[in-house]
């Protein structure tokens, strides 16, 4: 199977989650589930976090950035990362786990 330039992106998301030891999923929107869901959905300590996975210049659809809006305004987090700007979710990730119970 080739790798493409967004499953890299993915590859390192799962790599950082995975450091921080943060519950995550890959939601299945086909058929039945809600379109324009983050690619990555996750609870961290207790925070929803949903991350849309981009490459290179690719940005969010009307209808993911309708999504990430909505979660933001439910006090979630909500984030768009690519291969440039996966320090800004590592240093996320770094806050939310310092909120331990």
């Amino acid at each position: 199977m080739a790798t493409t330039p967004e499953s890299k992106v993915k590859a390192k998301v799962v790599k950082l989650l995975k450091h921080y030891d943060v519950y995550y999923f890959f939601p299945a929107t086909h058929g039945f589930g809600r379109s324009g869901v983050p690619d990555v959905v996750c609870c961290v300590r207790g925070w929803f976090l949903g991350i849309e996975c981009k490459a290179g210049a690719n940005k969010p659809t009307p209808l993911q950035e309708r999504e990430i809006a909505a979660i933001q305004e439910s006090k979630g987090h909500a984030i768009v990362v690519n291969e440039n700007n996966l320090d800004v979710l590592d240093q996320l990730l770094k806050e939310l786990t310092r909120h331990e119970d």
